[in-house]
């Protein structure tokens, strides 16, 4: 079955949704697991051009994927983290996806409605129409 699963993650309390249900899921199928936050802010976006040093956004979400990455491996996982920066969320969910060899995909999404999709954009719409890796997609109940 599913032998490795990226996790997009976006430093919110959505996060914790997918994390309960992957925690099942992946018991079942001893999954590895590879949790990737894509930061995007201004400093995160032109680190490496403009050869800057890690802003506290970077240290914030390093912190948090390490917090996160060593919950899962005390509860038994095997869990790694990649933090990318310098990409648009979904070109860095792919790239991670496909140099780790992953086979699925499971994130959760916010729910957005029509309105604020056309305005924010969706990550998981833009994901799944670029992508043949399966994805699960759950929908949080955090607004």
């Amino acid at each position: 079955m599913y032998k490795k699963i990226v996790i997009p993650l976006d430093n919110s309390a959505t996060d914790e949704t997918i994390l309960i249900y992957i925690r099942k899921f992946a018991r079942l199928t001893n999954a590895e697991l590879i949790l990737v936050h894509v930061a995007d802010g201004f400093a995160a976006r032109l680190q490496d051009q403009l050869n800057l040093a890690d802003s506290e956004e970077i240290k914030n979400d390093q912190a948090y994927l390490d917090q996160v990455t060593s919950s899962l491996q005390k509860d038994g996982f095997n869990a790694h983290a990649v933090l990318v920066h310098g990409k648009e969320p979904v070109d860095g969910i792919l790239s991670v996806a496909q140099e780790e060899g992953c086979d699925l995909i499971a994130m959760a999404t916010h729910g957005h409605k029509f309105i604020k999709d056309m305005i924010l954009g969706s990550v998981a719409d833009t994901l799944r129409h670029r992508t043949d890796i399966p994805i699960l997609m759950i929908r949080s109940s955090v607004k």
